[in-house]
């Protein structure tokens, strides 16, 4: 059996939400499958061919584009082939770099497979997929779908009834909405049962709904998104919420008030703001933390804004660390007597 070297082994793969283009380092090769699971079993068939039995020793190197490359990492779990799941930001930099302005999908593809060389050992992995996980990510994706489906009615409702319009439209809104409205219902509560029927969740959950003013909605969704980004930062969850600050400064003479960016989720923020209201109420530490923003000059939505960042950060510690909600960590943590 020929022995490879890593660079003739990695696969490069530029998925895309139809097809899959694809190039194969040890004949030079690039072509295109489709993105599905006929499309990939035929890539493997073809890499037997090529490989004969190195094919254990085979790398895909891809960029993980959420649910479009999904199925590819479902079906290396399953095979137990191992991956590349490189960064785009850091693809495009090694792309750059290496003087590659061409943009199409098979000189993608050639430069995923020749990206392997910044790959280190941790990177180099199995992927290990967790179906309960999944399910849980699967179902947050259709409960926020219907969450924006029931907004869009009430808008449209609002503007009919403004103007005092027609009523078999008001009633036919109407009844769609309390029909969302119940479907998002059961969502939730289909997303608690496989939570409570899982003892490492389980504890995850209540951990996080420890905090005073997360409620069960709130703890759901942010078990849901330190589920989503495992491995994201506090600083990067609290941009996944769209809750990072950002200036604009031009010049000498234009310089506005910093905003968030609501580049995140809506769920999230929308979810977030009411367990905040309910924190600065009837949680102590939270409401001194709101109080001396509020007397230091900020303005009552920085301040809000400001308690929903803690709120999240809190959370993340103690689903990190497996504990719970303690107000005398909290006041040593922050230095308050």
């Amino acid at each position: 059996m020929k022995n490879y070297t890593l660079k003739e082994v990695s696969i490069g793969l530029d998925v895309s939400k139809d097809t899959i283009s694809v190039y194969i380092p040890i004949s030079h090769l690039s072509y295109e499958i489709q993105n599905s699971l006929e499309g990939i079993k035929k890539l493997i068939s073809k890499l037997k061919k090529l490989y004969k039995k190195a094919l254990n020793d085979l790398v895909f190197v891809y960029e993980p584009t959420g649910s479009y490359s999904e199925l590819l990492k479902r079906y290396c779990a399953k095979k137990s082939i191992k991956t590349f799941p490189i960064n785009p930001k850091q693809s495009h930099s090694f792309a750059k770099a290496n003087g590659n302005r061409n943009k199409t999908d098979t000189d993608d593809a050639k430069t995923l497979s020749e990206a392997i060389v910044v790959a280190k050992d941790k990177d180099i992995i199995i992927p290990d997929i967790n179906l309960v996980t999944e399910n849980i990510k699967e179902l947050m994706s259709y409960y926020k779908l219907i969450v924006k489906q029931k907004v869009m009615l009430k808008n449209h409702l609002e503007s009919i009834e403004v103007k005092d319009g027609n009523n078999y439209i008001i009633k036919s809104l109407k009844k769609e909405i309390l029909l969302l409205k119940d479907r998002a219902d059961k969502i939730i509560n289909e997303i608690k049962n496989i939570i409570l029927n899982n003892k490492d969740l389980k504890n995850d959950y209540n951990n996080i709904k420890s905090i005073i003013g997360a409620g069960e909605l709130g703890a759901i969704v942010l078990l849901y998104m330190f589920l989503k980004y495992p491995n994201a930062n506090k600083r990067q969850l609290v941009s996944l919420a769209g809750l990072d600050p950002t200036r604009y400064d031009s010049g000498s003479s234009i310089h506005k008030r910093a905003k968030i960016s609501k580049a995140g989720s809506k769920l999230f923020r929308g979810v977030l703001f009411m367990g905040t209201m309910t924190s600065i109420r009837y949680n102590k530490e939270m409401k001194i933390f709101y109080n001396r923003l509020k007397a230091n000059g900020k303005q009552t939505a920085q301040a809000q804004i400001a308690v929903m960042r803690k709120m999240i950060i809190i959370a993340h510690s103690l689903y990190k660390n497996r504990q719970k909600y303690s107000s005398e960590v909290y006041k040593r943590a922050c230095g308050i007597k």
